[in-house]
């Protein structure tokens, strides 16, 4: 009787044991699962985060950018109609005088189709260009043509330039020629016609660059 007594007393015995490890263990996983969540949610947050920041970031970004990205106005109506003095073609030192003082002489400079030519630079080398080239055959006029994303001062430059060039385009071609500046200033293509009685090769604005070519061997012959 003992015996049986004594063998369930500890079966009973072993019985709670196993109970109290078991009751152990799911406290211990259950803890440990609470501390890997935690740990999982603040990594999430902690990578969130950035992400965040990021995004804002590049929007203020963008935002700085579109603000910067001004397009260059032209107010060509501005300019004026009026009446203006006749130059032939072949009055380099007037239509000089038009773009302003020579800052250097290029003797050994190429034209549009590559001739041996003269350039007048009337800018520093650093500053937005404005040229005039000097050929046998062609009288090319060419000027900065600024970016929107360029700086405020460009841009300024790049309209007084442009508004040179439309004063020697009404001399030498009269309205018509200042209307086909205008044309350039809106991304208008000129090829080959005759404008104003003058036979223009090529008048263009893009790539930050203008150019209007000339064609003087084809001048009308009472434009000198």
């Amino acid at each position: 009787m003992w015996n049986n007594n004594l063998q369930t007393l500890m079966v009973g015995m072993i019985m709670a044991v196993g109970v109290s490890l078991s009751g152990c263990d799911n406290s211990q996983s259950d803890a440990q699962n609470q501390d890997a969540n935690a740990n999982t949610s603040e990594q999430a947050s902690v990578n969130d985060a950035p992400a965040k920041d990021s995004a804002a970031g590049t929007a203020d970004l963008d935002g700085a950018t579109a603000a910067q990205a001004t397009p260059v106005r032209y107010d060509v109506s501005s300019w004026g109609s009026g009446e203006v003095t006749p130059l032939g073609i072949d009055k380099l030192e007037e239509i000089k005088s038009t773009f302003g003082k020579v800052v250097s002489t290029d003797e050994n400079s190429l034209d549009y189709a590559s001739n041996a030519a003269t350039k007048y630079r009337f800018m520093k080398a650093d500053a937005p260009y404005l040229d005039l080239i000097d050929s046998e055959k062609y009288l090319e006029l060419g000027w900065y043509y600024a970016n929107p994303t360029d700086s405020d001062k460009e841009k300024e430059l790049s309209q007084n330039h442009a508004k040179k060039a439309y004063k020697i385009a009404r001399q030498l071609m009269g309205d018509e020629g200042g209307k086909m500046v205008g044309d350039m200033l809106n991304s208008q293509i000129t090829k080959n016609k005759v404008v104003g009685g003058q036979k223009v090769e090529l008048a263009k604005c893009e790539f930050y660059s203008c150019m209007l070519v000339i064609n003087k061997s084809e001048a009308p012959e009472n434009n000198s």
